[in-house]
Protein backbone atom coordinates (compact mmCIF):
# COMPACT_ATOMS: atom_id res chain seq x y z
CA UNK A 1 0.00 0.00 0.00
CA UNK A 2 1.29 3.16 -1.02
CA UNK A 3 0.33 5.06 2.32
CA UNK A 4 1.82 8.56 1.23
CA UNK A 5 -0.80 8.31 -1.42
CA UNK A 6 -3.77 8.24 1.31
CA UNK A 7 -6.10 10.91 2.09
CA UNK A 8 -6.02 12.80 5.18
CA UNK A 9 -9.55 12.28 6.75
CA UNK A 10 -11.28 15.04 7.79
CA UNK A 11 -13.48 14.13 11.67
CA UNK A 12 -16.27 16.51 12.23
CA UNK A 13 -17.34 17.03 15.52
CA UNK A 14 -18.29 19.88 18.08
CA UNK A 15 -15.91 21.80 20.29
CA UNK A 16 -15.00 21.38 23.84
CA UNK A 17 -15.80 24.82 25.93
CA UNK A 18 -12.89 23.46 29.34
CA UNK A 19 -10.07 23.34 26.89
CA UNK A 20 -8.04 26.69 27.99
CA UNK A 21 -4.93 25.90 29.01
CA UNK A 22 -3.75 26.94 32.52
CA UNK A 23 -0.20 27.72 33.68
CA UNK A 24 1.60 24.96 32.02
CA UNK A 25 -0.84 23.35 29.46
CA UNK A 26 -3.89 21.74 29.39
CA UNK A 27 -4.43 19.45 32.27
CA UNK A 28 -7.34 17.14 32.82
CA UNK A 29 -8.62 14.10 34.03
CA UNK A 30 -7.27 10.78 32.05
CA UNK A 31 -11.06 9.87 31.43
CA UNK A 32 -11.76 13.00 29.77
CA UNK A 33 -8.99 13.04 27.13
CA UNK A 34 -9.88 9.29 26.29
CA UNK A 35 -13.86 10.88 25.46
CA UNK A 36 -14.05 10.61 21.53
CA UNK A 37 -12.44 13.56 19.72
CA UNK A 38 -11.25 15.19 23.01
CA UNK A 39 -7.63 15.28 22.31
CA UNK A 40 -7.18 15.12 18.60
CA UNK A 41 -9.52 18.98 19.17
CA UNK A 42 -6.92 20.33 21.33
CA UNK A 43 -4.24 19.02 18.76
CA UNK A 44 -5.90 20.69 15.93
CA UNK A 45 -6.20 23.87 17.94
CA UNK A 46 -2.56 23.64 18.57
CA UNK A 47 -1.52 23.00 15.09
CA UNK A 48 -3.96 25.99 13.87
CA UNK A 49 -3.20 28.21 16.59
CA UNK A 50 0.78 28.24 16.66
CA UNK A 51 0.23 28.33 12.63
CA UNK A 52 2.97 27.29 9.96
CA UNK A 53 4.05 23.72 10.81
CA UNK A 54 3.91 22.56 7.35
CA UNK A 55 7.27 21.20 6.15
CA UNK A 56 9.05 21.97 9.60
CA UNK A 57 10.11 19.78 12.38
CA UNK A 58 8.92 19.06 15.62
CA UNK A 59 9.58 17.29 19.03
CA UNK A 60 7.40 14.79 20.78
CA UNK A 61 7.38 12.84 23.94
CA UNK A 62 5.88 12.50 27.65
CA UNK A 63 6.44 11.16 30.84
CA UNK A 64 5.04 8.05 30.61
CA UNK A 65 2.20 8.36 32.42
CA UNK A 66 -1.18 6.42 31.83
CA UNK A 67 -2.83 7.35 28.39
CA UNK A 68 0.71 8.59 26.91
CA UNK A 69 1.17 6.23 24.39
CA UNK A 70 -2.03 6.15 22.67
CA UNK A 71 -2.00 9.88 22.66
CA UNK A 72 1.41 9.83 21.22
CA UNK A 73 0.06 7.90 18.28
CA UNK A 74 -2.86 9.96 17.47
CA UNK A 75 -0.79 12.93 17.70
CA UNK A 76 1.56 11.47 15.23
CA UNK A 77 -0.98 10.66 12.53
CA UNK A 78 -1.99 14.27 13.13
CA UNK A 79 0.86 15.62 12.26
CA UNK A 80 1.49 13.74 8.87
CA UNK A 81 -2.25 14.71 7.71
CA UNK A 82 -0.66 17.96 8.22
CA UNK A 83 2.23 18.00 6.26
CA UNK A 84 4.67 18.47 9.53
CA UNK A 85 7.85 16.83 7.91
CA UNK A 86 9.31 14.83 10.79
CA UNK A 87 9.01 14.44 14.41
CA UNK A 88 11.67 13.55 16.78
CA UNK A 89 10.27 11.50 19.27
CA UNK A 90 11.69 9.52 22.69
CA UNK A 91 11.88 6.03 22.43
CA UNK A 92 8.91 4.76 23.99
CA UNK A 93 6.86 8.38 23.75
CA UNK A 94 9.00 9.11 26.97
CA UNK A 95 11.10 11.97 27.11
CA UNK A 96 11.55 14.49 30.48
CA UNK A 97 10.27 17.95 29.99
CA UNK A 98 13.73 19.46 30.19
CA UNK A 99 15.22 16.91 28.16
CA UNK A 100 12.27 18.02 25.15
CA UNK A 101 13.40 21.47 25.55
CA UNK A 102 17.33 20.95 24.99
CA UNK A 103 16.48 18.52 22.05
CA UNK A 104 14.23 21.07 20.39
CA UNK A 105 17.04 23.64 21.26
CA UNK A 106 19.88 21.28 19.84
CA UNK A 107 18.10 20.04 16.87
CA UNK A 108 16.81 23.90 16.07
CA UNK A 109 13.25 22.57 16.03
CA UNK A 110 9.82 24.30 15.06
CA UNK A 111 8.79 23.35 18.51
CA UNK A 112 7.28 20.50 20.24
CA UNK A 113 4.33 19.19 21.73
CA UNK A 114 4.94 17.62 25.79
CA UNK A 115 2.51 15.27 27.04
CA UNK A 116 2.43 15.52 31.03
CA UNK A 117 0.53 16.68 34.16
CA UNK A 118 3.84 17.25 35.48
CA UNK A 119 3.43 16.31 39.42
CA UNK A 120 -0.12 15.48 39.37
CA UNK A 121 -0.63 11.66 39.98
CA UNK A 122 -1.27 9.75 36.90
CA UNK A 123 -3.39 6.04 36.26
CA UNK A 124 -6.38 5.70 34.51
CA UNK A 125 -8.62 7.68 37.19
CA UNK A 126 -5.59 10.34 37.66
CA UNK A 127 -4.62 13.28 35.31
CA UNK A 128 -3.17 13.74 31.85
CA UNK A 129 -2.14 16.95 30.44
CA UNK A 130 -0.58 18.01 26.89
CA UNK A 131 1.13 21.40 26.25
CA UNK A 132 3.15 23.33 23.54
CA UNK A 133 6.83 24.60 23.27
CA UNK A 134 8.04 26.89 20.76
CA UNK A 135 11.38 27.08 19.38
CA UNK A 136 13.57 28.42 22.12
CA UNK A 137 12.70 25.28 23.89
CA UNK A 138 10.62 27.01 26.33
CA UNK A 139 6.40 27.12 27.28
CA UNK A 140 4.49 28.72 24.54
CA UNK A 141 3.90 32.22 25.97
CA UNK A 142 -0.12 33.78 26.86
CA UNK A 143 -0.02 34.90 23.22
CA UNK A 144 -0.18 31.37 21.37
CA UNK A 145 -1.81 29.88 24.39
CA UNK A 146 -4.55 32.57 24.04
CA UNK A 147 -4.85 31.37 20.29
CA UNK A 148 -5.00 27.93 20.82
CA UNK A 149 -8.15 28.36 22.76
CA UNK A 150 -9.46 30.61 20.75
CA UNK A 151 -9.27 28.03 18.00
CA UNK A 152 -10.21 25.09 19.95
CA UNK A 153 -13.52 27.35 20.82
CA UNK A 154 -14.44 27.78 17.04
CA UNK A 155 -13.53 24.27 16.23
CA UNK A 156 -15.84 22.14 13.88
CA UNK A 157 -13.14 18.92 13.17
CA UNK A 158 -9.43 17.86 12.71
CA UNK A 159 -7.47 16.45 10.13
CA UNK A 160 -5.95 12.76 11.17
CA UNK A 161 -4.40 9.82 9.00
CA UNK A 162 -6.65 7.28 8.76
CA UNK A 163 -5.51 4.00 10.51
CA UNK A 164 -5.02 2.26 8.04
CA UNK A 165 -2.25 4.24 6.69
CA UNK A 166 -0.27 2.14 9.48
CA UNK A 167 0.78 2.93 12.64
CA UNK A 168 4.75 3.94 14.26
CA UNK A 169 6.69 1.41 16.88
CA UNK A 170 7.20 4.20 19.66
CA UNK A 171 10.12 1.41 20.91
CA UNK A 172 12.51 0.76 17.71
CA UNK A 173 15.02 3.49 17.09
CA UNK A 174 15.27 5.21 14.06
CA UNK A 175 13.50 6.17 10.55
CA UNK A 176 10.18 5.51 10.20
CA UNK A 177 7.71 6.49 7.66
CA UNK A 178 3.79 7.12 8.41
CA UNK A 179 1.98 8.70 5.21
CA UNK A 180 5.46 10.37 4.37
CA UNK A 181 5.87 11.95 7.49
CA UNK A 182 9.15 11.06 9.16
CA UNK A 183 9.25 9.64 12.49
CA UNK A 184 12.77 9.17 13.72
CA UNK A 185 12.65 7.48 17.90
CA UNK A 186 15.42 8.69 19.31
CA UNK A 187 16.76 7.73 23.01
CA UNK A 188 15.26 10.11 25.49
CA UNK A 189 18.28 10.18 27.56
CA UNK A 190 22.21 10.40 25.92
CA UNK A 191 21.57 14.30 24.29
CA UNK A 192 20.72 15.78 27.94
CA UNK A 193 23.06 13.57 29.69
CA UNK A 194 25.67 14.44 27.91
CA UNK A 195 24.90 18.25 28.13
CA UNK A 196 24.89 17.52 31.75
CA UNK A 197 28.73 16.53 31.64
CA UNK A 198 29.35 19.68 30.55
CA UNK A 199 27.69 21.75 33.20
CA UNK A 200 29.02 20.17 35.83
CA UNK A 201 32.58 18.44 37.17
CA UNK A 202 31.86 14.94 37.58
CA UNK A 203 35.08 14.03 38.51
CA UNK A 204 34.63 15.99 41.25
CA UNK A 205 31.26 14.69 41.67
CA UNK A 206 32.19 10.84 41.53
CA UNK A 207 34.63 11.25 44.59
CA UNK A 208 32.28 12.99 46.53
CA UNK A 209 29.67 10.23 45.75
CA UNK A 210 31.93 7.84 47.05
CA UNK A 211 32.75 9.16 50.14
CA UNK A 212 29.41 10.10 51.27
CA UNK A 213 26.66 8.91 49.25
CA UNK A 214 23.05 9.81 48.08
CA UNK A 215 19.54 8.78 47.83
CA UNK A 216 18.05 9.96 44.68
CA UNK A 217 13.75 9.09 44.64
CA UNK A 218 12.42 9.17 41.03
CA UNK A 219 8.77 8.72 42.41
CA UNK A 220 8.53 5.96 39.67
CA UNK A 221 8.75 8.97 37.08
CA UNK A 222 10.26 9.64 34.29
CA UNK A 223 13.71 10.47 35.83
CA UNK A 224 14.08 7.37 36.66
CA UNK A 225 16.20 6.26 33.30
CA UNK A 226 18.02 9.87 33.32
CA UNK A 227 19.11 8.74 37.00
CA UNK A 228 20.28 5.30 36.29
CA UNK A 229 22.06 6.93 33.49
CA UNK A 230 23.34 10.19 34.91
CA UNK A 231 23.93 8.93 38.42
CA UNK A 232 25.13 5.68 38.32
CA UNK A 233 26.65 4.56 34.74
CA UNK A 234 28.28 8.05 34.74
CA UNK A 235 28.89 8.95 38.85
CA UNK A 236 29.17 6.09 39.87
CA UNK A 237 26.61 5.87 42.70
CA UNK A 238 25.62 2.83 44.17
CA UNK A 239 22.64 0.52 42.69
CA UNK A 240 20.88 1.36 46.50
CA UNK A 241 21.31 5.20 45.82
CA UNK A 242 18.12 5.18 43.16
CA UNK A 243 14.82 4.49 44.35
CA UNK A 244 11.49 4.39 42.54
CA UNK A 245 13.91 4.19 39.56
CA UNK A 246 11.55 2.48 37.17
CA UNK A 247 8.76 4.39 35.30
CA UNK A 248 5.02 3.51 35.75
CA UNK A 249 1.70 4.65 34.50
CA UNK A 250 0.20 5.46 37.48
CA UNK A 251 3.85 6.22 39.27
CA UNK A 252 3.17 2.98 41.90
CA UNK A 253 -0.13 4.88 43.01
CA UNK A 254 1.85 7.28 44.30
CA UNK A 255 1.83 11.48 43.92
CA UNK A 256 5.10 12.14 42.03
CA UNK A 257 5.64 15.63 43.58
CA UNK A 258 8.89 16.28 45.30
CA UNK A 259 7.74 17.74 48.64
CA UNK A 260 8.11 16.35 52.32
CA UNK A 261 4.26 15.66 52.18
CA UNK A 262 4.66 13.29 49.32
CA UNK A 263 8.19 11.72 49.35
CA UNK A 264 7.87 9.88 52.67
CA UNK A 265 10.24 6.81 51.79
CA UNK A 266 13.26 9.69 50.78
CA UNK A 267 12.09 11.68 53.77
CA UNK A 268 12.51 8.79 55.95
CA UNK A 269 15.69 7.75 55.19
CA UNK A 270 17.15 11.35 55.44
CA UNK A 271 16.15 11.07 59.02
CA UNK A 272 17.98 8.72 60.37
CA UNK A 273 21.26 8.28 61.98
CA UNK A 274 23.14 6.61 58.87
CA UNK A 275 21.28 9.22 56.46
CA UNK A 276 23.72 10.28 53.54
CA UNK A 277 24.75 13.36 52.96
CA UNK A 278 21.96 14.24 49.99
CA UNK A 279 18.99 13.37 49.44
CA UNK A 280 16.70 14.29 46.30
CA UNK A 281 13.52 13.83 44.29
CA UNK A 282 12.07 14.55 40.71
CA UNK A 283 8.31 14.85 40.00
CA UNK A 284 6.38 13.18 36.92
CA UNK A 285 7.90 14.82 33.97
CA UNK A 286 11.36 15.85 35.65
CA UNK A 287 11.16 19.63 35.31
CA UNK A 288 10.87 19.64 39.43
CA UNK A 289 13.16 18.79 42.25
CA UNK A 290 13.66 18.47 46.27
CA UNK A 291 16.99 18.87 47.67
CA UNK A 292 17.43 17.23 51.05
CA UNK A 293 20.01 17.15 53.70
CA UNK A 294 20.61 15.00 56.61
CA UNK A 295 17.72 15.83 59.05
CA UNK A 296 16.65 19.31 56.73
CA UNK A 297 14.78 19.64 53.96
CA UNK A 298 15.66 22.85 51.90
CA UNK A 299 13.33 24.74 50.99
CA UNK A 300 12.68 26.05 46.88
CA UNK A 301 13.38 29.84 47.74
CA UNK A 302 16.22 29.00 49.96
CA UNK A 303 17.71 26.63 47.11
CA UNK A 304 17.40 29.39 44.33
CA UNK A 305 19.21 31.39 46.73
CA UNK A 306 21.99 29.25 47.68
CA UNK A 307 22.68 28.86 43.88
CA UNK A 308 22.33 32.37 43.01
CA UNK A 309 24.92 32.91 45.78
CA UNK A 310 27.47 30.01 44.74
CA UNK A 311 27.11 29.87 41.24
CA UNK A 312 30.65 30.87 40.25
CA UNK A 313 31.86 27.43 41.97
CA UNK A 314 30.23 25.30 39.10
CA UNK A 315 32.16 25.17 35.73
CA UNK A 316 28.95 26.19 33.40
CA UNK A 317 28.64 29.15 35.66
CA UNK A 318 32.34 30.04 36.13
CA UNK A 319 32.42 33.42 34.33
CA UNK A 320 29.41 34.57 36.69
CA UNK A 321 25.55 34.93 36.25
CA UNK A 322 23.79 37.98 34.08
CA UNK A 323 20.61 37.94 36.78
CA UNK A 324 18.16 35.74 38.67
CA UNK A 325 14.31 35.68 38.14
CA UNK A 326 11.46 34.06 40.76
CA UNK A 327 7.44 33.69 40.51
CA UNK A 328 6.00 36.09 42.30
CA UNK A 329 4.94 33.76 45.13
CA UNK A 330 8.32 32.93 45.37
CA UNK A 331 10.57 34.58 48.81
CA UNK A 332 12.66 36.99 48.02
CA UNK A 333 15.68 35.74 49.72
CA UNK A 334 17.38 35.36 45.84
CA UNK A 335 16.67 39.29 45.75
CA UNK A 336 18.86 39.84 48.57
CA UNK A 337 21.44 37.53 47.03
CA UNK A 338 21.53 39.45 43.72
CA UNK A 339 21.36 42.67 45.96
CA UNK A 340 24.32 42.21 47.26
CA UNK A 341 25.99 40.68 44.18
CA UNK A 342 25.49 43.66 42.61
CA UNK A 343 23.08 41.87 39.68
CA UNK A 344 19.78 42.26 38.52
CA UNK A 345 16.76 40.26 39.96
CA UNK A 346 13.13 40.01 38.56
CA UNK A 347 9.79 39.17 39.62
CA UNK A 348 7.62 37.36 37.22
CA UNK A 349 4.11 35.61 37.63
CA UNK A 350 4.15 31.95 38.17
CA UNK A 351 4.99 29.75 35.39
CA UNK A 352 8.51 29.08 33.66
CA UNK A 353 6.85 31.21 30.11
CA UNK A 354 7.52 34.25 31.89
CA UNK A 355 10.97 33.63 32.26
CA UNK A 356 11.81 32.68 28.62
CA UNK A 357 11.73 36.05 27.43
CA UNK A 358 14.42 37.07 30.65
CA UNK A 359 16.40 34.23 29.42
CA UNK A 360 16.50 34.80 26.18
CA UNK A 361 17.72 38.42 26.20
CA UNK A 362 20.35 37.37 28.60
CA UNK A 363 19.02 39.22 30.98
CA UNK A 364 18.87 36.44 33.55
CA UNK A 365 20.70 33.05 33.78
CA UNK A 366 19.24 31.20 37.03
CA UNK A 367 15.50 31.15 37.29
CA UNK A 368 12.80 29.48 39.92
CA UNK A 369 9.79 29.09 41.80
CA UNK A 370 8.76 27.80 45.04
CA UNK A 371 6.90 25.14 43.58
CA UNK A 372 9.89 22.97 43.58
CA UNK A 373 11.18 24.65 40.04
CA UNK A 374 14.72 25.96 39.32
CA UNK A 375 16.42 25.80 35.89
CA UNK A 376 19.06 28.02 34.09
CA UNK A 377 19.21 29.36 30.78
CA UNK A 378 21.14 25.82 29.57
CA UNK A 379 17.11 25.00 28.75
CA UNK A 380 13.95 27.16 28.25
CA UNK A 381 12.01 24.49 31.31
CA UNK A 382 12.61 24.21 34.71
CA UNK A 383 15.03 20.94 35.35
CA UNK A 384 14.98 18.77 38.21
CA UNK A 385 17.90 16.46 37.60
CA UNK A 386 20.06 19.72 36.90
CA UNK A 387 19.30 21.22 40.03
CA UNK A 388 20.34 18.06 41.76
CA UNK A 389 23.12 17.92 40.07
CA UNK A 390 24.29 21.38 40.99
CA UNK A 391 24.06 20.64 44.90
CA UNK A 392 26.46 17.89 44.34
CA UNK A 393 28.72 19.39 42.67
CA UNK A 394 28.47 22.47 45.47
CA UNK A 395 28.63 19.87 48.05
CA UNK A 396 31.82 18.63 46.11
CA UNK A 397 33.72 21.55 45.80
CA UNK A 398 32.72 23.33 49.61
CA UNK A 399 33.08 20.11 51.29
CA UNK A 400 30.82 21.39 53.66
CA UNK A 401 27.59 19.63 54.33
CA UNK A 402 23.57 20.54 53.43
CA UNK A 403 23.34 22.20 56.56
CA UNK A 404 26.55 24.02 56.74
CA UNK A 405 25.96 25.62 53.78
CA UNK A 406 22.40 26.75 54.67
CA UNK A 407 23.48 28.06 58.15
CA UNK A 408 26.42 29.92 56.30
CA UNK A 409 24.01 31.34 53.49
CA UNK A 410 21.65 32.56 56.35
CA UNK A 411 24.63 34.61 59.06
CA UNK A 412 25.56 35.94 55.94
CA UNK A 413 22.29 36.93 54.05
CA UNK A 414 19.45 36.47 56.58
CA UNK A 415 16.72 33.99 56.79
CA UNK A 416 13.28 34.14 54.89
CA UNK A 417 10.89 31.89 56.61
CA UNK A 418 8.67 30.49 54.45
CA UNK A 419 5.94 28.01 53.63
CA UNK A 420 2.93 27.41 51.25
CA UNK A 421 -0.58 26.60 52.52
CA UNK A 422 -2.90 24.67 49.73
CA UNK A 423 -6.23 24.10 50.15
CA UNK A 424 -6.89 21.46 47.80
CA UNK A 425 -10.46 20.66 45.38
CA UNK A 426 -12.56 23.69 47.24
CA UNK A 427 -15.94 24.04 45.51
CA UNK A 428 -14.59 26.56 42.97
CA UNK A 429 -17.57 28.94 43.76
CA UNK A 430 -16.37 29.26 47.29
CA UNK A 431 -12.67 29.38 46.74
CA UNK A 432 -13.45 32.56 43.96
CA UNK A 433 -15.55 33.87 46.30
CA UNK A 434 -12.31 34.28 49.23
CA UNK A 435 -10.35 35.52 46.48
CA UNK A 436 -12.71 38.20 45.12
CA UNK A 437 -13.69 39.58 48.73
CA UNK A 438 -9.86 40.27 49.78
CA UNK A 439 -9.56 41.42 45.99
CA UNK A 440 -12.07 43.83 46.82
CA UNK A 441 -10.71 44.45 49.65
CA UNK A 442 -7.40 45.98 49.01
CA UNK A 443 -7.46 49.37 48.75
CA UNK A 444 -8.79 49.40 52.12
CA UNK A 445 -6.09 47.19 53.83
CA UNK A 446 -3.23 49.69 52.71
CA UNK A 447 -1.05 51.05 55.68
CA UNK A 448 -3.80 49.27 58.31
CA UNK A 449 -1.89 47.66 61.53
CA UNK A 450 -2.80 44.22 61.57
CA UNK A 451 -1.93 43.25 65.71
CA UNK A 452 2.19 43.33 65.04
CA UNK A 453 2.16 43.46 61.34
CA UNK A 454 1.48 46.86 59.27
CA UNK A 455 0.38 46.08 56.03
CA UNK A 456 2.27 48.79 53.71
CA UNK A 457 1.20 47.32 50.77
CA UNK A 458 -1.77 45.28 49.33
CA UNK A 459 -2.53 44.93 45.39
CA UNK A 460 -3.39 42.69 42.47
CA UNK A 461 -0.09 41.56 41.14
CA UNK A 462 0.78 42.77 37.28
CA UNK A 463 3.31 41.90 35.25
CA UNK A 464 4.52 44.16 32.03
CA UNK A 465 7.29 42.06 30.59
CA UNK A 466 10.81 44.39 30.39
CA UNK A 467 11.32 42.49 26.75
CA UNK A 468 8.20 42.52 24.62
CA UNK A 469 5.75 44.75 27.04
CA UNK A 470 3.73 42.55 27.44
CA UNK A 471 0.88 42.67 30.24
CA UNK A 472 -0.37 40.15 32.25
CA UNK A 473 -2.67 41.06 34.81
CA UNK A 474 -4.59 39.62 38.61
CA UNK A 475 -1.21 37.27 38.78
CA UNK A 476 -1.82 37.34 42.14
CA UNK A 477 -2.72 39.25 45.47
CA UNK A 478 0.02 40.27 47.71
CA UNK A 479 0.05 41.68 51.36
CA UNK A 480 3.48 43.32 52.18
CA UNK A 481 4.26 44.10 55.47
CA UNK A 482 6.54 46.73 56.90
CA UNK A 483 8.90 44.01 58.74
CA UNK A 484 9.35 42.56 55.22
CA UNK A 485 6.82 39.80 55.67
CA UNK A 486 4.50 38.87 52.98
CA UNK A 487 1.18 36.94 52.45
CA UNK A 488 0.01 36.07 48.82
CA UNK A 489 -2.99 34.29 47.84
CA UNK A 490 -3.73 32.66 44.53
CA UNK A 491 -5.57 30.26 42.62
CA UNK A 492 -3.48 27.30 41.47
CA UNK A 493 -3.73 27.06 37.51
CA UNK A 494 -2.90 23.11 37.75
CA UNK A 495 -5.52 21.63 39.34
CA UNK A 496 -8.00 19.01 37.54
CA UNK A 497 -10.54 19.16 40.37
CA UNK A 498 -12.26 21.99 41.98
CA UNK A 499 -9.87 24.68 42.88
CA UNK A 500 -6.70 25.00 45.20
CA UNK A 501 -6.54 28.12 46.92
CA UNK A 502 -2.68 28.51 47.51
CA UNK A 503 -1.73 30.53 50.74
CA UNK A 504 2.09 31.83 50.72
CA UNK A 505 3.56 32.94 54.15
CA UNK A 506 7.20 34.81 54.37
CA UNK A 507 8.72 36.44 57.00
CA UNK A 508 12.53 37.81 57.08
CA UNK A 509 14.94 37.59 59.87
CA UNK A 510 18.34 39.50 59.04
CA UNK A 511 21.09 38.09 59.80
CA UNK A 512 22.34 38.53 63.21
CA UNK A 513 18.69 37.84 64.53
CA UNK A 514 16.91 34.23 65.22
CA UNK A 515 18.13 32.29 61.99
CA UNK A 516 17.42 28.45 63.61
CA UNK A 517 13.38 28.30 64.30
CA UNK A 518 11.16 25.74 62.48
CA UNK A 519 9.69 27.39 59.95
CA UNK A 520 6.05 26.57 61.16
CA UNK A 521 6.49 28.12 64.58
CA UNK A 522 8.40 31.02 62.81
CA UNK A 523 5.62 31.55 60.95
CA UNK A 524 2.28 30.88 63.37
CA UNK A 525 1.57 34.45 64.01
CA UNK A 526 1.23 35.09 60.48
CA UNK A 527 -0.95 33.01 59.66
CA UNK A 528 -2.92 33.46 62.32
CA UNK A 529 -2.89 37.27 60.92
CA UNK A 530 -3.88 35.82 57.44
CA UNK A 531 -6.80 33.40 58.76
CA UNK A 532 -8.38 36.74 60.94
CA UNK A 533 -7.56 38.81 57.28
CA UNK A 534 -8.58 36.61 54.40
CA UNK A 535 -10.56 33.68 56.41
CA UNK A 536 -9.92 31.12 54.15
CA UNK A 537 -10.60 28.44 56.48
CA UNK A 538 -14.10 29.72 57.15
CA UNK A 539 -15.17 31.00 53.60
CA UNK A 540 -14.01 27.23 52.80
CA UNK A 541 -15.46 24.97 55.74
CA UNK A 542 -12.17 23.79 56.07
CA UNK A 543 -10.14 23.11 59.68
CA UNK A 544 -6.19 23.00 57.93
CA UNK A 545 -4.96 23.03 54.77
CA UNK A 546 -4.29 19.93 52.79
CA UNK A 547 -0.50 20.47 52.09
CA UNK A 548 1.98 22.75 54.11
CA UNK A 549 5.37 22.35 52.29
Amino acid sequence: MNVTALRTERVSCAAFSDQRPGTSGLRKKVTQFQKPHYLATFVQAIFDGVGDLKGSAIALGGDGRFFNREASLIILRMAAAHGIARVVVGRGGLMSTPAVSNLIRQRGLKGGIILSASHNPGGPEGDFGIKYNIANGGPAPESITEAIFARSQSITGYDILPEVAGSIDLDRPGLQNLGGLEVEIVDPVADYATLMEKLFDFDRMRSWLKANGMLFDAMHAITGPYATEILRNRLGASPASLINAIPKPDFGNHHPDPNPAHAEELMAAMWTANAPGLGAASDGDGDRNMIVGPKLAVSPSDSLAVMTANATLIPGYARGIAGVARSMPTSRAADVVAAELGIASYETPTGWKFFGNLLDAGRVTLCGEESYGTGSDHVREKDGLWAVLFWLNLLAVTGKSVPQILAEHWRRFGRHYYSRHDYEAIDSDKANAIVAALRQRLPDLQARGHKDWRIEEADDFRYQDPIDGSVSEKQGLRLIFSNGGRLVLRLSGTGTVGATLRLYLERFEPRNSVLDLDPQAALADLAACAEDIIGIRKGSGRNAPDVIT
